[in-house]
């Protein structure tokens, strides 16, 4: 109870810092990480195929969502036209990619918050020491780096996703299918988007948080003659 008085004594709430490119690319960061997650979790889709039949077409239609374990969940692929149908699988496995990725976007929101709170409510504290600062420089890099990574492993792990699912290769499993609607999957192109756009404002964003720190000298003014002062020798 004594911790938290003492942390809210020493709050202090001050906006300024949001007018400064250090606080107004942190509050960008928190929004595009939020964007980054929140399109990828909870992504379902739907691959659609046709079984040619005297009688009409019947539709055939294969299920997949995030994590995108695709061999989770069995389809009906109809081998005759006499109601019986085989169970049939997607097959690869993608979760890896997909949970990296949404594991740096929400630890980079929650460290986004956090930063934030100190940005707003304890500036003085943060620029006290030059601890803060540094650590500050360290992390965002780590989650530059973090960012790059996750980001190109995720655009690699849909371009598989899509192969996978493409009704165009799944009709080779079923002579008598044809391909049908392939699986919309504009949320998954725009989350490597918002991937990459977070690593370039944490990279960004490093220049100013170093510039807080005391890596960043500035130089001091050339000094001048007296007026009136003679030359030295």
């Amino acid at each position: 109870m004594d911790t938290v008085q003492k942390a809210m004594a020493g709050f202090s709430l001050d906006l300024g810092p949001l007018k400064e490119p250090l606080g107004f690319i942190r509050v960008l960061e928190w929004v595009f990480s939020i964007f980054a997650f929140a399109t990828i979790g909870g992504y379902t889709g739907t691959t659609h195929l046709t079984v040619s039949c005297p009688d009409g077409d019947q539709p055939v239609e294969a299920f997949f969502a995030y994590p995108f374990r695709l061999a989770m969940k069995p389809y009906c692929l109809p081998p005759s036209c006499n109601g019986s149908c085989t169970e049939t699988y997607l097959q690869g496995d993608f979760s890896s990619s997909a949970q990296f990725f949404v594991c740096v976007g929400v630890f980079a929101f929650l460290y986004c918050t956090a930063t934030l709170i100190v940005y707003l409510g304890y500036r003085s504290v943060y620029l006290q020491t030059s601890r803060g600062p540094v650590i500050d420089l360290l992390l965002t890099a780590a989650f530059a780096f973090l960012w790059l990574v996750s980001s190109s492993a995720w655009g690699k792990g849909l371009t598989d996703v899509k192969y996978a699912t493409d009704p165009n290769r799944l009709v080779q499993l079923c002579t008598s299918c044809k391909a049908g609607e392939f699986p919309s999957m504009g949320r998954l192109n725009a989350s490597v988007i918002f991937g990459f756009l977070n690593l370039i404002l944490w990279a960004g964003n490093c220049w100013f948080i170093y510039k807080e720190t005391p890596f960043h000298k500035v130089p001091a003014p050339p000094t001048t003659m007296q007026e009136g002062g003679a030359p030295g020798p």
